[in-house]
């Protein structure tokens, strides 16, 4: 945490500080051109040397400006401090644009302009050298005599040219370092993508061959009882069952084609809403439980995956009660509130007699983390008469989802 903090800092700090640097960098080119030259215009035209002196000091502190305007300039465009140091050096030897230049030729150099360069730099040297000659004094001693030259020219030109190679190669790398990771992180979500497809694969063809070929014989099994029915109740019981199965194949067709491919539509068939909630309590009536229905609040149409989701919570409330509740009788609720629609289900004491179907155990968490989606709350809990309760409370607008 305390890391995160000192990073987010130093982000601050860097945001505040960047757009600034340019303009420091222009002032201070600019204050250390007026600096440099003035000594020596004062020695070439001292004030009573006339008019002509005052234009050559005003040219002079022009290109002082200048060379500080575009040395501030030089992210944004490169070529202005390049002349200005170029025609600054051979006039009046300024070296801060010099030395500002040869630091951005250096974070841009690419090498089919290696060679440009080098004769720029050794004709810009060599005009120098004939301006010092032709004004003699200080002027020839700084920048035409070779030990002073060589001085300047490493001082001047080869170390912040240097600098500048540093630097880009340095950002060459951080770009490189990131693209690679970048192509890592895409290669590794590559791969656990193809893992994810192959275990769908798997699951869906462990479901389709184990799962889907027991109802089929279910639903078999259930045509031929009803046909070979001898009395009407058998064959309304295979009939019912043999529906059921069909539906279960349905949805299972269903749940196979989202595992074999994600990216396909979640469903191919419209899913049960409170529409389709008479027809389920019709089919738990016909497996011997008693359900009853209560609609409290003015009845109104919801989002779609909020009353799927109420339909869900039903539909495992009455499946638990006929796993674990025998014939117990079932209440189901739906309390329409203005913000919010409440489900309940309750059921009596079961008998006990019957023995508990299978189950994996993963309804209550699976309806929980389904009405948690929506923004909602999940009860469920035995109660006092050795029943048990479940109630879902939805937002009516379809809350986070």
């Amino acid at each position: 945490m305390e890391r995160h903090r000192t990073i987010e800092r130093l982000r601050r700090i860097d945001r505040l500080i960047d757009p600034a640097l340019p303009w420091v960098l222009g002032s201070a080119v600019c204050l250390l051109s007026v600096v440099s030259v003035e000594g020596f215009l004062g020695e070439l035209f001292p004030a009573a040397a006339g008019p002509a002196a005052v234009w050559v000091r005003f040219l002079a502190i022009a290109t002082c400006v200048a060379s500080g305007v575009a040395a501030g300039l030089a992210r944004r465009r490169r070529w202005p401090v390049f002349v200005l140091a170029a025609v600054g050096w051979v006039w009046l030897a300024l070296w801060p644009a010099v030395m500002v230049a040869s630091y951005y030729a250096g974070t841009n150099l690419r090498r089919a302009r290696v060679v440009p360069f080098g004769l720029a730099t050794l004709a810009v040297t060599g005009m120098s050298i004939g301006t010092g000659i032709a004004v003699g004094g200080p002027r020839y001693l700084a920048t035409a005599t070779f030990p002073n030259l060589a001085i300047l020219l490493a001082v001047l030109v080869f170390l912040p040219l240097a600098t500048g190679l540093w630097v880009n190669a340095r950002r060459l790398a951080v770009d490189a370092l990131r693209e690679r990771a970048r192509r890592l992180e895409r290669e590794q979500a590559a791969r656990a993508e193809q893992a994810r497809a192959q275990e769908r694969t798997r699951i869906a063809r462990e479901m389709h061959d184990v799962v889907a070929h027991r109802v089929s014989l279910m639903v078999l099994h259930a045509g031929a009882l009803e046909v070979g029915a001898g009395d009407e109740r058998t064959a309304e019981a295979a009939a019912l069952i043999r529906g059921i199965g069909r539906e279960a194949l349905s949805d299972l067709r269903n749940v196979l084609g989202v595992l074999r491919s994600p990216y396909a539509g979640a469903a191919t068939v419209p899913q049960p809403t409170l529409t389709d909630l008479d027809r389920l309590l019709d089919q738990t009536r016909s497996l011997g439980i008693d359900v009853t229905r209560r609609d409290e609040g003015t009845v109104r149409a919801l989002p779609d995956l909020v009353e799927r989701t109420a339909y869900r919570v039903v539909q495992e409330a009455l499946t638990n009660v006929h796993k674990h509740a025998g014939g117990a009788p079932a209440e189901v609720v739906l309390r329409y509130l203005p913000d919010e629609i409440e489900v309940a289900v309750r059921n009596g004491p079961g008998e006990g007699s019957r023995e508990p179907l299978p189950g994996a155990g993963l309804g209550l968490s699976g309806l929980r983390e389904r009405v948690g989606l929506l923004g909602g709350e999940f009860e469920a809990c035995p109660r006092p008469d050795g029943g048990f309760g479940m109630t879902a409370r939805l937002p009516a607008g379809g809350g986070a989802a």
